[in-house]
């Protein structure tokens, strides 16, 4: 039953839009599938590392630093500005030809969103407080608390690798009409707004 509870919800949790989404997005309108899933692997790094530390008691430390969580906060939010801003130049110069990748083809420079993925994950100190209260909640009473947070952090992410997997999918399906510069620079232009006023929000957020 815990089980099952926490997969169902792993679900809600991956399918509500947030940072996460709006960068495996973005990366794979710009460069297609490869760059997308490459996107997602970096963020799914993040959350099992921070699952790791919350089966640890590691992030337990931040939880109980102000100053730690205060410089991730602001780290996190200028990642994100940055690369909204970003997003915006490039809407103004033009978004990157459609066809950046073959159907089943893989993309060389996946580097560049892998880490995308995994500074935003890891910059951003309330997926640690997240993980810090989430987890505990689905320990069933009796068990070995840090075998079952570690077991239960590599369910989360592959919830997650299905959801984005999924989200991908459909995405790079629809990339006959999302490939289209008019339409291509638009959705850059919207998702920097989306990241910037991410960032702004985390950056003036309180716990």
């Amino acid at each position: 039953m815990y089980l099952l509870a926490f997969v169902g919800a792993c679900v809600l949790v991956a399918m509500a839009p947030g940072v996460s989404t709006a960068i495996i997005l973005r990366q794979t309108l710009r460069a297609g599938r490869g760059s997308g899933m490459a996107a997602t692997l970096g963020n799914e790094t993040g959350i099992l590392l921070w699952g790791l530390a919350a089966a640890f008691g590691l992030s337990a430390l931040l939880v109980a630093s102000q100053l730690a969580y205060d410089v991730m906060r602001v780290v996190g939010a200028v990642v994100l500005v940055v690369m909204g801003a970003q997003a915006l130049w490039q809407a103004r110069k033009g978004a990157p030809a459609a066809g950046a990748e073959a159907e089943g083809a893989v993309v060389p420079g996946l580097r560049g969103p892998y880490l995308a993925g995994l500074g935003t994950c890891l910059a951003n100190p309330k997926a640690a407080v997240f993980a810090m209260s989430f987890l505990p909640q689905f320990v069933a009473p009796g068990q070995n608390v840090p075998v079952t947070l570690a077991t239960l952090a590599v369910v989360w992410v592959l919830v997650d690798l299905a959801w984005y997997g999924l989200l991908i999918w459909t995405v790079a399906k629809a990339k006959a009409v999302l490939g289209r510069p008019a339409v291509r620079r638009r959705l850059e232009q919207i998702s920097g707004v989306v990241l910037i006023g991410l960032g702004v929000r985390l950056a003036v957020e309180s716990r």
